[in-house]
């Protein structure tokens, strides 16, 4: 099996302002004379693949790696945790499933008005951390 690494396109400046993938784009938001955002492309594309080939930075990747693996086992399992929580709420309480509240069954709005809270603070929670994580990985990595 093949392994492939995927990279950003790279950015090519001509002579007259425009680049390889587009015109006038600089790489840094706008539009322009083709030099103002070419070099700090460059320098931290450099940067990211030294970081990469060296052993050290090898280190850094497999890291960025683990952790991400790990915040998305931790948050798929505490999510599941609380589904299971709910569920089993419903069948040891007795009663409860039958309760009603305006007309819908608990375990109806249980589900439609209380999981998803629970859906939106754990995906909160994973990008925060994930951004986090990234933002150290570029510490590490010599990148800004």
């Amino acid at each position: 099996m093949t392994r492939v690494r995927v990279t950003a396109p790279r950015r090519v400046t001509t002579g007259a302002g425009a680049t390889a993938s587009g015109a006038g784009y600089t790489g840094s938001g706008t539009a322009g004379s083709g030099t103002a955002g070419a070099g700090r492309g460059r320098a931290a594309g450099e940067a990211r693949k030294a970081a990469e080939e060296t052993d050290a930075g090898q280190v850094f990747v497999r890291a960025l790696i683990r952790s991400q693996l790990r915040l998305g086992i931790v948050v798929a399992a505490g999510f599941l945790l609380i589904m299971l929580g709910f569920a089993l709420l419903l069948g040891l309480v007795p009663g409860l499933a039958e309760l009603r509240i305006a007309g819908l069954p608990f375990d109806w709005v249980l589900l439609g008005a209380g999981i998803y809270p629970v859906i939106g603070l754990s995906a909160w929670l994973y990008v925060r951390t994930a951004a986090r994580n990234e933002a150290r990985y570029r510490d590490l990595a010599g990148e800004r």
